[in-house]
């Protein structure tokens, strides 16, 4: 007699219901401070869901989950860490520029302050778009690197840049030509005390246009790199570029060349635009560096 089954994919669904349903409930009738706890039980309810759906399955019990877990791979663990730690590194340089420059348009004033605020927020919604590309092509770019198939290296990894690029194309041309509309979405521009914040916030997204393709290109870059397993050399870049380049130019150009908050902004361009110009650099060089596993004819 035939053995019914339920689909993986609706057991995993199911799962993820139960679990939403049950740390909602409960949330309602409990005080604030417990809902963390909750929340940590219901993902640990969530994962031996899946640990059942794994090991009920018929094609997914073949991968032998927890098999041996004991037994530390230790040579498995070295390689992530000598992987992971890179990838932190590169993105704790690039993070910590973009923090370093609130500090320093505090320096200057509140205007300035809540000027890049505001424009910051607004490059920061559009390098989402580019960073997604950048997780997409580290994982195809990765495959093809698995396989050996250096066309298939190419063909994800300028497809993701072609696309990406395109995007920030565009979001540059809406924050050259319709800065104000973007920015309404945070000040009334008919308040004449917003006026001196808007005008200094028009001038920031001007020069944020002018490194969006940069900034495209450093994160789709990074991602092609790391699906290569090309990780400490891009982290150099990063440090290079953004603390290297990008902070001095900016404390230069802001404080002593007295050009303030705008001077802050041109350093973080030239900063992205250096780690964007290596990062595709090492690229397309990529086979010459044997960063493919296949010898450059």
């Amino acid at each position: 007699m035939r053995r019914a089954t339920i689909p993986s994919g609706r057991l995993r669904t199911r799962g993820w219901i139960l679990a939403a349903l049950v740390v909602s409930g409960l949330g309602y009738f409990v005080r604030e401070q417990v809902v963390l706890v909750l929340v940590v039980f219901g993902l640990a309810a969530l994962f031996l869901v899946l640990v059942v759906v794994v090991y009920v399955d018929r094609k997914l019990r073949r991968y032998h989950l927890l098999g041996r877990f004991w037994r530390a791979d230790w040579a498995r663990f070295r390689q992530l860490w000598a992987l992971g730690l890179p990838i932190a590194a590169t993105l704790i340089f690039e993070v910590s520029i973009f923090n370093a420059a609130v500090f320093l348009m505090g320096l200057i004033g509140k205007t300035a302050l809540a000027a890049h605020s505001i424009a910051v927020q607004i490059a920061s919604v559009t390098f989402m778009v580019p960073m997604g590309f950048g997780q997409a092509v580290t994982v195809r770019v990765g495959r093809a690197f698995g396989a050996g198939d250096p066309e298939a290296m190419r063909r994800a990894g300028w497809t993701a840049f072609v696309i990406g690029e395109g995007f920030m194309a565009l979001t540059a041309a809406l924050m050259l030509f319709a800065p104000n509309l973007l920015i309404s979405a945070f000040l009334d521009r008919t308040n004449p005390a917003s006026l001196p914040v808007v005008d200094l916030a028009v001038t920031f997204l001007a020069i944020a246009a002018l490194f969006q393709l940069a900034d495209g290109a450093q994160v789709i870059g990074s991602g092609m790199l790391r699906g290569l397993h090309d990780a400490r050399v891009p982290m150099i870049f990063a440090a290079l570029g953004y603390w290297g380049i990008g902070l001095p130019l900016g404390i230069l150009l802001g404080f002593p060349l007295g050009l303030g908050g705008a001077g802050i902004w041109l350093g973080l361009a030239g900063g992205l635009g250096v780690v964007g110009t290596l990062m595709m650099a090492r690229w397309i060089m990529r086979e010459r560096l044997s960063l493919t596993g296949t010898s450059h004819p």
